[in-house]
């Protein structure tokens, strides 16, 4: 049973307490796959120690400290340790109470009331209240929050009865609110500090103030940010850590030796050159682990800029597609740490995922050079048909790689590549508020309800300039808006899986972007370390369960 039906059907009320993706490079064994997921096998179960420091790698660096305007994933590693949302998952992706204690579903499915927890404080002293969670709903997700436009749109109003008891009013039923609640999505803010403030600019992005286990310290730019236990957590007895210390290593070999050396024992998010995995695997200090990413379901994208007239039509980006061999591009940057995708929801989303008539792009350069001829851009003398600059997410070297094989795709059959090499922050800018590229390649979130990240690349409504991790092609079909809209109103689940299957179809018609393969995250860590959390979203949450052994 999926999270929303366990929401909409049957439901109404809760109170709970408390890939097979080794297609693998032909230097690379299957083997390692395998040893991929023995080697996070679970320790034996211990009991925690208290105390100690944890020193993390966190990369890139992120420019703020919370996901209220950019939902980057080196910004969630470190601010869900110190903010919290509504709700939780567990390791069968069920919801789990957090910042609230329980929920329940009106009849019509347009109510939500929500009791919160007494006795939580802001890490300022200040009490946590109804107050905060309708500011932070109203003022923060539903106008900065980058997918705002998807998730939280239905929410009209926010009623307050008292402290403890928040009410959530819809426009109609809506699906997704739910898996939008956690640390990750919803994030509660204090009220009292960023009322009356502009949200973008508040100082407190950079030092944030939560009610999570952790209380923000220090910020050594480019060096490490420092957190420390938080004395008054209300899940008594976490966190076991006393401090946490998450660096910024640029270098990826760099970050690969502080794991071997010790000097770092946790790393999320590919921390390592893929190639040096296998001897990562074979450290008898360090574990790698696959857990903890279900919750996002990635992929790797490239994404056109639409404002070009050589990319609106759909026979070059028809044709850029047949270009790409996506199986060689998982095989030779990736390490077989993937598979190809036939849309924008992944395979691993079995209640939304259908390649039935969706349209696919075998690699096939004779039919992508034959399909330029057509659009009216042959060879010119020097071979060359026209030129593209293409902007990519500059995580990590993998990322980089990978905007160098689609260079050297396009350049066989005449179309030429400029790379442009950007820090995140100045990738941001150039794509999302500049409009300054003609490709941009790199991460994508749907998440376990897709409707939360897979709608920002195809929805007009998401064209948002200057907000990160939206709709930057600048497309938009009515017909698409039609489904999207259909899919966030729709209350049957049969009907809105059957809206599912006609948005794949669209848009591998359309072809604003190109999905070009589900991507498989790992984490490295050290066997010293216990309690490493497993839920689908385990990657981006707080270290509350982490224990160091002496």
């Amino acid at each position: 049973m999926n999270i929303t039906t366990v929401i909409f059907y049957g439901q109404k009320k809760m109170n709970q307490q408390g890939n097979k993706f080794f297609s693998l490079r032909k230097l690379a064994s299957l083997a390692l796959a395998i040893g991929l997921l023995g080697s996070a096998a679970t320790h034996a179960q211990q009991t925690p120690v208290r105390g100690g420091s944890l020193t993390a790698i966190a990369q890139p660096e992120p420019n703020v400290l919370t996901n209220a305007f950019n939902t980057s994933f080196s910004i969630g590693v470190i601010a869900s340790n110190v903010l919290e949302g509504l709700l939780s998952f567990d390791e069968k992706q069920q919801l789990q109470p957090s910042l609230a204690t329980s929920w329940e579903v009106s009849k019509d499915g347009k109510t939500i009331t929500f009791k919160l927890r007494q006795g939580v404080k802001w890490h300022d002293g200040k009490p946590f209240t109804s107050a905060d969670v309708q500011f932070s709903a109203m003022e923060v997700w539903k106008k900065t929050h980058p997918r705002s436009r998807n998730t939280f749109a239905a929410i009209e109003s926010v009623d307050t009865p008292d402290e403890h008891t928040v009410v959530f009013h819809l426009t109609h039923p809506s699906q997704v609110v739910f898996s939008s609640l956690n640390a990750i999505e919803g994030q509660v803010l204090p009220k009292h500090l960023y009322a009356g403030t502009n949200i973008l600019s508040n100082p407190y992005n950079l030092k944030p103030v939560g009610t999570g286990p952790f209380v923000f310290k220090e910020w050594n730019k480019g060096q490490y940010i420092l957190l420390e236990r938080n004395p008054d957590y209300w899940d008594t007895g976490k966190p076991y850590l006393d401090k946490l210390i998450f660096r910024f290593i640029p270098d990826a070999a760099s970050r690969a030796a502080a794991l071997e050396t010790g000097e770092a024992n946790y790393a999320p998010f590919d921390p390592v050159p893929l190639s040096d995995i296998q001897r990562i695997k074979s450290n008898p200090n360090l574990a790698v682990s696959l857990d903890g990413y279900a919750w996002q379901s990635a992929y790797v994208f490239l994404e056109f800029n639409l404002r070009n007239p050589i990319l609106q039509k759909v026979q070059v980006r028809h044709a850029i597609a047949h270009a790409i061999d996506r199986k060689a591009l998982v095989d030779t940057v990736w390490y077989g740490l993937g598979k190809p995708a036939t849309g924008p929801i992944p395979s691993s989303l079995k209640n939304f995922y259908t390649a039935d008539n969706v349209p696919q792009y075998n690699f096939d350069p004779k039919r992508a050079e034959q399909l330029l001829d057509a659009a009216g851009y042959p060879r010119k003398e020097n071979g060359v048909r026209f030129t593209l600059t293409q902007e990519y997410q500059n995580f990590h070297e993998a990322f980089k790689n990978n905007a160098e094989f689609i260079r050297q795709s396009l350049k066989r059959v005449g179309i030429e590549v400029e790379i442009r090499n950007r820090d995140i922050p100045g990738h941001l800018k150039a794509v999302y508020t500049d409009h300054n590229f003609d490709i941009n390649t790199g991460r994508w979130v749907p998440t376990l309800d897709p409707q939360v990240g897979g709608f920002r690349h195809y929805w007009s409504k998401s064209i948002a300039p200057g907000v990160a991790w939206t709709n930057a092609s600048d497309y938009s079909n009515p017909k698409m808006d039609q489904i999207i809209e259909a899919i966030q109103t729709e209350a049957d689940s049969a009907k809105r899986t059957e809206l599912f299957h006609k948005f794949q179809q669209l848009a591998q018609q359309d072809l604003p972007v190109i999905p070009l393969f589900e991507q498989a995250n790992f984490t490295v860590y050290g066997k010293k370390l216990h309690g490493l959390n497993k839920a689908p979203d385990g990657a981006l949450s707080s270290l509350k369960t982490l224990w160091l052994e002496p």
